[in-house]
C-alpha cells in the first residue's frame, strides 16, 4: 500500500468535493500523474502518468461533451469522496474494493 498515493487521491477528492455527485452521469477526467506533479510527487507522477480518475459531476460543465459506454469503467473502484479510480491505482493505494457502478451511458465533459 502506497500511503502517498492514498493521500494524493484524498487530496484530489477534497479538491472536487463540491462538484461530486457519486451517481452522476456527467463526469470529468483528472490525470493522476499531473496532479502528483503539482504537489511535487514526481515519482508518482511518472508511475501514474496515464491514469485518469473519473469525477462524476452534480451538473454538466460548459464545453464539448462525448457519450461514453458505461462498461468502460468495469474495473474502477469507488473512492470515499465519490470519485471512480482505476482498479490498479486503487489497489496500489490500498483502497477498499467497492466497485464503481457507472450508468449505462456516461457523458464525458471537457472543460
Amino acid at each position: 500500500m502506497d500511503t502517498r498515493l492514498k493521500e494524493l487521491l484524498d487530496h484530489i477528492g477534497k479538491s472536487y468535493r463540491d462538484r461530486i455527485l457519486p451517481q452522476g452521469r456527467h463526469y470529468i477526467e483528472v490525470n493522476v500523474g499531473r496532479e502528483a506533479g503539482k504537489l511535487g510527487l514526481g515519482d508518482l507522477g511518472t508511475r501514474f502518468a496515464t491514469a485518469e480518475l473519473i469525477v462524476p459531476l452534480k451538473a454538466p460543465v460548459s464545453g464539448m461533451k462525448v457519450r461514453i459506454d458505461g462498461r468502460t469503467f468495469v474495473n474502477y473502484r469507488r473512492h470515499p469522496s465519490g470519485m471512480a479510480v482505476p482498479g490498479y491505482v486503487a489497489e496500489a493505494a490500498g483502497l477498499a474494493t467497492e466497485a464503481y457502478q457507472a450508468e449505462d451511458s456516461m457523458i464525458l465533459n471537457f472543460a
